[in-house]
């Protein structure tokens, strides 16, 4: 059978050499290559999705595949996909490098310039390795499906636009759908969601911060159990300690917690930093949240446009959610649609704040009621996410929203 190779490089004429070099290879079948660690995290999890044996048994990472470092694109790989072998090609052959990218879960390194001899050991070595973990997990793909959870990240155009609101809501309608469910509050100085939800805590992401290994135990130890079955995952207390996450730890954070949760859904605020920027460059589904009005649609904008020229994600892989929506209202979704350059979702939350007032006074945001529109909305939302079981989410989020914007278009 033959070894299905796919290389991930950024560079030109590396991608030359490398893809040259490797239909060399006895046995060896080179697959398109991908040009940057975002393509090539959506191509392994489209495969996935189909079955494990779609995945090709090697991937080649060159040292200067980007957005993503390559020793973290590595371990997301590892950790999403433990059954697919990586290779680093790279100019540093250091003992001290060998280490490293062992440690972040390749399985092999090849120094560049390349050598055909010492690429066909290791991609042999490595393919082998491959199968064995695949004939041992079932060859089937029952024991492992390999994409992982999905991460969802909330953004909001400008504060106050609901943000937290929204990350709270959807979260609550992945978990009572009967989905593991994680809620991280990403908003570092400012983050909300344990006055939200009426918690006392201890531990925090900052207490992640420092872990290159982050274990299932070690992640279990810094998360808060919820009543209502989320597992929280906080923003410090003293605001300043925020700076300690940085962008490589909150990478390694919802890593981590992908591989653990089916559904994480990451508040992340207004203002946009590091951790912010890593976690919306990892996520299934980045979403940015705007009321209908002229600064928050410029903020929504000018934050698209931010994260497009910092290439941490496009317009057109942005959806923008449309909070304290009215008929009456002068700046309609399609025209917002247009403006940003995004999808926008079909489902909009009503201005209806008198329905939420006494929960959030009373930082019990999770007892508001079921017959509320905005909940029903915000779960409807969950459900055109594909965050809720299909059944539960008709039942407990769907009808509700459907209800609602009947009512709102009749």
């Amino acid at each position: 059978m033959p070894t299905r190779i796919l290389p991930a490089v950024g560079d030109t004429d590396a991608v030359r050499s490398i893809t040259t070099l490797l239909s060399q290879l006895p046995d060896a079948e080179p697959v398109a290559p991908v040009v940057d660690s975002t393509q090539l995290i959506d191509t392994l999890a489209r495969l996935a999705a189909e079955s494990v044996d779609e995945l090709p048994e090697v991937v080649v990472v060159h040292e200067r595949i980007g957005p993503v470092p390559a020793l973290e694109l590595i371990r997301e790989v590892a950790l999403r996909f433990p059954a697919v072998g990586v290779i680093l090609v790279t100019s540093d052959a250091s003992p001290g490098l060998f280490q490293a990218a062992m440690d972040y879960g390749a399985r092999g390194l090849v120094a560049l310039p390349l050598s055909y001899e010492e690429l066909a050991s290791r991609v042999q070595a490595v393919a082998q390795w491959s199968v064995g973990v695949r004939r041992h997990l079932g060859a089937g793909g029952d024991v492992f499906t390999g994409v992982g959870g999905t991460v969802v990240t909330v953004s909001g155009a400008k504060g106050g636009a609901g943000t937290t609101l929204t990350a709270i809501q959807l979260a609550l309608a992945a978990q009572a759908s009967g989905r593991s469910t994680a809620l991280v509050d990403m908003d570092l100085q400012t983050g909300d969601i344990a006055s939200y939800l009426d918690v006392q805590f201890r531990r925090s992401l900052v207490d992640l911060a420092a872990i290159t290994d982050i274990s299932p135990r070690v992640l279990a130890d810094a998360v808060f159990r919820h009543d209502t079955g989320l597992a929280l995952l906080l923003a410090p207390a003293e605001g300043e300690r925020g700076e300690d996450v940085t962008d490589r730890a909150a990478r390694q954070i919802v890593s981590a917690l992908r591989s653990r949760y089916e559904v994480v859904v990451i508040d992340c605020g207004a203002q946009l930093g590091g951790a912010g920027a890593a976690a919306v460059e990892m996520a299934d589904r980045a979403l940015l949240v705007t009321t209908p009005d002229v600064v928050a649609v410029r903020g929504a904008k000018r934050a698209v446009r931010m994260w497009d020229r910092l290439q941490i994600r496009k317009a057109e892989e942005t959806t923008v959610v449309v909070n304290r929506h009215s008929r009456g209202t002068e700046i309609q979704p399609p025209l917002i649609q247009k403006i940003t350059g995004t999808a926008v979702a079909a489902t909009v939350v009503p201005a209806n704040f008198k329905e939420l007032q006494s929960v959030v006074d009373a930082g019990r945001i999770h007892e508001l009621e079921n017959k509320s529109s905005v909940k029903q909305a915000l779960w409807g939302l969950a459900g055109e996410l594909g965050l809720v079981k299909a059944a539960d989410g008709a039942q407990k989020g769907g009808r509700g929203a459907v209800s609602f914007r009947r009512r709102r278009e009749g």
